[in-house]
């Protein structure tokens, strides 16, 4: 099955298709559903709202074609500025960048996040920008690399889409986005053990993530990406009250509509 969403996200992110249909305007503020890469059902596609913790989807992105996860790093003061979940890292502690990233991905934790995000580049978000310019999400400003609340900062659904289909050829990526929980140890030997914040994970059938996120400025949002009998289905809802519901019922549709 990974093989298989690795071998297709090449094509799915060079998909630049409209949606032409609107059938369930009461789902979310923004929502975008694909299927093989093309897009079934969209709504506000382009609104620019702000994305929660689906910026990490672009931390991520940024820490894997960097490399190094086998590097060593020296948490900074920077994580006592991390506000939401967080897994109570202590300045100085020292852990492998891998073990941040999987912090970052299957517990969506800020204080793992910042982390990694310094140790990469003091000016993270700028290469967060960039990046994001070169790949064509001109509906996207980040201002925090984990996607807390700042003045300035919105991403579109159509964007976030866009990113997913980029981070999925990443196979450490979707090997963390359909785990369960995770453990591992900081390098002074503290143990972490935590659980994926994505509901669907060994719920729904299929489920391998992507990414949850939530603020009280951008409501409950989530990129949800599930496989059946070699059908791709990815959603991205912005500001959705029931998003667990209401994702279940795009991906159902979604596998069941005509092709």
């Amino acid at each position: 099955m990974l093989r298989l969403v690795l071998a297709l996200a090449v094509s799915l992110a060079a998909s630049g298709a409209r949606a032409v249909e609107d059938p369930y305007p009461w789902i979310a503020a923004a929502y975008v559903v694909k299927r093989d890469g093309k897009l079934l059902w969209a709504g506000q596609p382009d609104a620019r709202l702000p994305p929660a913790s689906l910026a990490k989807l672009m931390t991520a992105l940024l820490a894997l074609e960097r490399g190094g996860l086998d590097e060593t790093v020296t948490v900074g003061k920077g994580v006592l500025r991390a506000t939401g979940t967080r897994i109570g890292l202590k300045p100085g502690e020292k852990l492998r960048a891998g073990d941040l990233l999987a912090a970052t991905v299957v517990r969506s934790a800020n204080d793992a996040c910042r982390a990694l995000a310094d140790h990469i580049d003091p000016q993270f978000v700028s290469r967060m920008n960039q990046r994001a310019a070169a790949l064509g999400m001109t509906g996207t400003r980040f201002m925090d690399p984990c996607g807390h609340d700042r003045e300035g900062q919105y991403a579109s659904a159509a964007d976030l889409a866009r990113l997913a289909e980029h981070v999925m050829p990443h196979a450490e990526y979707m090997r963390l986005a359909k785990l369960d929980k995770v453990a591992f140890k900081s390098l002074d030997g503290r143990a972490f053990n935590l659980r994926n914040t994505n509901a669907l994970i060994g719920r729904y059938e299929g489920a391998i993530g992507m990414k949850t996120g939530y603020t009280d400025g951008a409501g409950n949002c989530l990129v949800a990406l599930a496989v059946r009998d070699g059908v791709v289905v990815l959603a991205v809802l912005l500001n959705a009250p029931n998003r667990w519901w209401n994702a279940v019922g795009l991906l159902d549709r979604a596998f069941a509509a005509p092709r």
